[in-house]
């Protein structure tokens, strides 16, 4: 793959390209779902192709192709370059880069356990058991238990000299039980909604999420929400638990600290930014608790935005976002980063497979943990709302104002959990919101919650990402019911 790669660039240079770049991806994917006692889908993929993205003429142009010969690779070459020669009429200014050293590199996640190597009937056999012991609690009328294994293996290079091969092992596994009466239906996740918890691991992650173990509470709990009082309504303390924490620094400082929608290169899907470029270093995005970085390296936790170079062929590193409340840093690439004068790219190109462009995404955007733990940070709370699990969001296009739903609430009156409220929902402005923040729990309560499908592009892409929180209380927060 990589003297495919080399060709590539090679053909896109000869055909007028002053810079270029070729991605090989094979992607190899495992999917399987059981509802309500039966498999309702298992499936898997295996996806090969080349990509090639080049500068000619001052734009950007780029082709795909899943026909590896030479001659289909030589043929996409030289259409990316004659794309790029199509965009010199409209174009506002020279596409340059900011300068980045070649790199040679062969790197490969940690994984324990080959997912792929687990047979199928043993992965589908313990999915029914999770799924039965969901259904064993009285109430249940709902049940719904996801596995999925990922391979990807990508080799990169540019005209500059790179040539990096990445090998990426990802797992995933989660479940959902809900319960319906008199017109109500409630639903309780483990380990998170939307299909649970992701990581940069093998096997040893779904033995360590350990769902059988967990499915009678999860289900007692969705059971319980029924007879729970509605979430109250009005301004109070409320305290995020750790992957609702992660949506939330998702949707409001994630997505709007991308450079490419605060320039407006992007705004295709779900908007732009209200931050401005030059805003940088200047705005106060939160209170002094807040300390949000990006950390795409595997020092910061093996988990979906972990990997050793983008598909620019930047090296991972971290970046602080916000630094006590102050924005201090941007997700930048290598085109963007120029355009505002910074001095290299964040490393935040990545690209959803060989015939997608590379854009400009989130890798671990994490809120760095505080101190103290959750039960202490409830006793200190007086009069609130813990919520938990995400269950439905809305956010408008300049990433501004915000509703959040989630599964369950706890009402916590003088320093005490007071019961289950059903239907929570809270709303705020991002910059206030932030601004709230006063307290955040101990490394012991953090988590880095894997996402795997953030959707960006048009056309659109689904990446994988992955944020870090712990508890956190905010103050005077808008809460109420769901409809």
């Amino acid at each position: 793959m990589q003297d495919l790669a080399r060709f590539a660039v090679d053909a896109a240079r000869a055909g007028g390209a002053g810079y270029a770049d070729a991605r090989v991806v094979h992607d190899r994917t495992q999917d399987l779902n059981v509802r309500n006692g039966q498999l309702r889908r298992s499936s898997e993929g295996d996806s090969l192709g080349l990509g090639v993205r080049v500068i000619a003429r001052g734009c950007w142009g780029f082709a795909s192709t899943d026909d590896l010969s030479r001659k289909a690779v030589e043929k996409a070459a030289r259409l990316a370059v004659r794309i790029a020669a199509s965009g010199t009429a409209i174009k506002a200014h020279e596409t340059r880069l900011a300068e980045e050293r070649a790199h040679v590199a062969d790197w490969t996640s940690p994984c324990v356990r080959d997912p792929f190597r687990i047979p199928i009937d043993k992965k589908v056999e313990y999915m029914l058991n999770v799924d039965r012991a969901l259904r064993d609690v009285q109430g249940i009328t709902y049940t719904n238990v996801d596995l999925v294994c990922r391979w990807t293996e990508t080799t990169f290079a540019n005209s500059q000299g790179s040539l990096i091969k990445q090998t990426r092992v990802r797992s995933g596994a989660g479940m959902s039980a809900g319960a319906f009466k008199d017109g109500q239906f409630q639903t309780r996740s483990y380990p998170a909604s939307f299909r649970g918890q992701w990581a940069l691991r093998g096997y040893e992650l779904v033995d360590e999420l350990d769902l059988l173990g967990h499915a009678p509470a999860t289900a007692e709990e969705a059971v319980s929400l029924l007879s729970a009082a509605p979430c109250p309504s009005g301004e109070m303390d409320l305290i995020l638990e750790s992957s609702q924490l992660a949506l939330q620094i998702h949707e409001s400082v994630g997505h709007p600290t991308e450079l490419d929608r605060i320039l407006g290169h992007e705004a295709n899907y779900a908007g732009m930014s209200f931050i401005t470029a030059d805003r940088l270093g200047r705005l106060v995005y939160g209170s002094p608790r807040m300390n949000i970085v990006a950390d795409a390296r595997l020092e910061h936790g093996p988990s979906l935005g972990c990997f050793a170079f983008d598909d620019e062929g930047v090296p991972a590193q971290k970046i602080d976002i916000v630094k006590e409340g102050l924005l201090v840093g941007l997700l930048s690439s290598r085109e963007t980063a120029r355009e505002i004068g910074l001095s290299s790219s964040g490393g935040c190109m990545r690209a959803s497979g060989w015939n997608r462009i590379p854009l400009i995404r989130m890798t671990q955007m994490s809120l760095l943990p505080g101190e103290g733990d959750l039960d202490a940070l409830i006793a200190d709370t007086k009069d609130g709302i813990l919520m938990a699990t995400n269950k439905s969001w809305s956010i408008d296009d300049k990433r501004l104002n915000f509703q959040f739903g989630c599964e369950a609430g706890w009402r916590i009156k003088n320093g005490k959990r007071d019961g289950l409220v059903r239907n929570p929902t809270y709303a705020g402005v991002t910059p206030q919101f932030w601004a709230s923040l006063d307290a955040v729990c101990g490394p012991e309560h953090w988590t880095l919650w894997g996402i795997p499908n953030c959707g960006k592009g048009q056309p659109g892409q689904s990446m994988e990402v992955a944020h870090g929180a712990a508890p956190a209380r905010f103050r005077n927060v808008k809460v109420g019911v769901a409809g």
